[in-house]
């Protein structure tokens, strides 16, 4: 599951460097900018997800551990 999440996060990270290359940062709102400003605030949501997700396992294995 480790390296599931890895490669996801990696993913994420990809696309936000992807989209911020498709920026118009003199007018970030308009045509495809918008739809890049979409796409790196949901990668960038996408990458917190999967790091919570992997603290929530890890957590978790520290409580089975415990048993």
């Amino acid at each position: 599951m480790k390296i599931f999440t890895s490669i996801l996060v990696l993913l994420a990270l990809a696309l936000i460097v992807f989209n911020i290359t498709q920026l118009d940062f003199k007018n970030p709102f308009q045509g495809d900018s918008g739809v890049a400003l979409i796409g790196i605030a949901a990668a960038f949501c996408a990458v917190l997800i999967l790091l919570i997700f992997r603290i929530s396992k890890r957590i978790e294995e520290k409580m089975h551990d415990n048993r």
